[in-house]
């Protein structure tokens, strides 16, 4: 009793800050899918209007609206990865299916025929705007082992504090040592009492260098990562219609965050006469929050045939709480290593992610009750990416390295429709710019899509397909490996949406 006793009461402890470029990526980066139609023109939607989704791209879209509407959708996601590692490539693939978007718009037409406000729009609806659901496997002969990882950590930390008191569990001392020194000495306490290293004078409390207890010059590694969970937006809209050519509108967004990530290394081929023949490391974090953002957007009829749109996305920011846990193993472990494990948790500090602003301009041409062309430009700066609070020296840190890494993007989105009586045909393209500034770490992605709808007169289905592919170099662990991992993503989506007037 007085072992889980002491567990409960050490859940509550903090450590150090860990978050860094890759959870601002994570979130500061919307993949909207949408509704059927909106998929089916890869999102080119913003001089267009007249779908929920559309929204997410300019606000003034729901005043395009000529009557009020519901629409729901749900999404298949095949994710497809392949990953070449020291010349080695390994392949893995998962499918999830989830309802990515549910919505409904009121419109409100002005029965004063001579008046300019023609109408006014109220539209609710709710986006995943990002599916975590996805599976890496990385295989591969190494010549960097989890050894480099802990020994680049231990660097420089005193021995003495890392060493277990009278009477003092070793799960009490891991939580108490990253409540009270941090994330960098809590990795050198896990490495030490792992197995994995020691340090040069196990005498001397004063000890700062560490040497690796395995050997090798190259290691077997199979590295498995698997994240679930969403980002999703509810989108809260107003929108008008001024005399016969413009329409404003605002929304209102409300984020809502849960991501799960679970990594697990198991690596072996050490040399015959080295002590560690196998080790295992693994690594379980959990994120929730919410976030808030508003968008500002117009749309304007320069003729019968051509519609110009512009938009405003604000910044979004969101207030995030992160708690990991860990396990390790290895041939030379302490004997209760089996006591850290994922039900001793480090719970962080509450924390803001702030994304970039997004602009975005669009322009599309209307070919009658025949069909459209229609083409978004977005332009977002990430180096503006940034977590706070900012007077924290850890983000402050972080935040230089986010604006020196982090650039310009640009994204593009074109789509057609052309309608053959009740059955549109619909098809499109997306690119978007790399996020870094090296265009090495994430590259470019680009996408295509293509669909099929069917108007009933006072309800529509819609299917669409959608597929994206983009390059990532993923290094395995955040120090330690200076060798990434080269993954090609592979994106793969069919939506089926209902759509009901009334």
């Amino acid at each position: 009793m007085k072992r889980k006793f002491t567990l409960l009461l050490f859940f509550a402890c903090l450590v150090a800050n860990a978050q860094n470029i890759t959870d601002v990526l994570r979130y500061s980066t919307e993949n909207i899918q949408g509704t059927g139609r909106f998929q089916g023109l890869s999102g080119a939607f913003g001089a267009l209007g007249g779908d929920l989704s559309a929204l997410n791209i300019n606000p003034a879209g729901s005043a395009v609206f000529n009557n009020s509407q519901f629409s729901i959708s749900a999404s298949n996601y095949y994710r497809d990865n392949r990953a070449s590692y020291f010349n080695d490539t390994s392949t893995s693939d998962l499918n999830s299916l989830d309802i990515n978007q549910l919505g409904v718009v009121f419109v409100f037409n002005n029965t004063d025929s001579e008046a300019d406000w023609k109408k006014v729009s109220l539209a609710l609806n709710y986006d995943v705007v990002q599916n975590y659901d996805d599976d890496i496997f990385i295989s591969g002969s190494s010549n960097q082992g989890i050894d480099t990882y802990f020994l680049n950590f231990a660097k420089g930390v005193p021995f003495g504090p890392l060493l277990l008191q009278n009477g003092e569990f070793i799960e009490e001392a891991y939580l108490d040592i990253g409540s009270s020194l941090g994330f960098v000495d809590q990795q050198a306490f896990l490495g030490y009492y792992g197995g994995i290293i020691d340090p040069v004078d196990e005498n001397d409390n004063n000890n700062t260098a560490y040497i690796s207890n395995a050997q090798y010059s190259t290691v077997n590694q199979q590295y498995f990562k698997r994240t679930s969970g969403f980002n999703s937006k509810f989108t809260v809209n107003l929108a008008t219609q001024y005399q016969e050519n413009l329409y404003l509108g605002a929304s209102l967004n409300f984020h809502n965050v849960s991501f799960n990530q679970l990594t697990t290394l198991r690596e072996s081929g050490y040399d015959n006469n080295s002590e560690i023949q196998l080790t295992t490391f693994d690594n379980l974090l959990r994120t929730d929050g919410a976030g808030f953002s508003l968008s500002l957007g117009g749309i304007a009829k320069l003729n019968e045939n051509i519609r110009i749109g512009g938009s405003y996305q604000s910044p979004t920011w969101y207030r995030l709480t992160d708690d990991t846990a860990q396990r390790i193993s290895s041939d030379l472990a302490d004997d209760d290593i089996g006591f850290i494990n994922f039900n001793i948790v480090n719970l962080f500090e509450r924390y803001t992610i702030k994304t970039p602003a997004k602009l975005t301009g669009s322009l599309a041409v209307i070919f009658g009750k025949d069909g459209l062309l229609s083409f978004d430009y977005g332009y977002q700066d990430m180096s503006q990416a940034e977590l706070r609070p900012t007077n924290d020296p850890a983000f402050q840190s972080e935040n230089a390295f986010i604006s020196n890494e982090l650039g310009r993007v640009s994204s593009f989105r074109v789509g057609g429709e052309y309608r053959i009586d009740r059955v549109s045909l619909r098809g499109g393209y997306r690119y978007e710019q790399s996020p870094y500034k090296n265009g090495f770490t994430i590259g470019d992605l680009n996408g295509y899509s293509a669909g099929l709808g069917y108007n009933f007169g006072i309800s529509r289905l819609d299917l669409a397909f959608n597929k994206t592919e983009q390059d990532l170099n993923q290094q395995l662990y955040s120090t330690g490996f200076d060798t990434p991992a080269t993954i090609n993503n592979r994106n793969t989506n069919m939506t089926l949406g209902y759509t009901l007037n009334f």
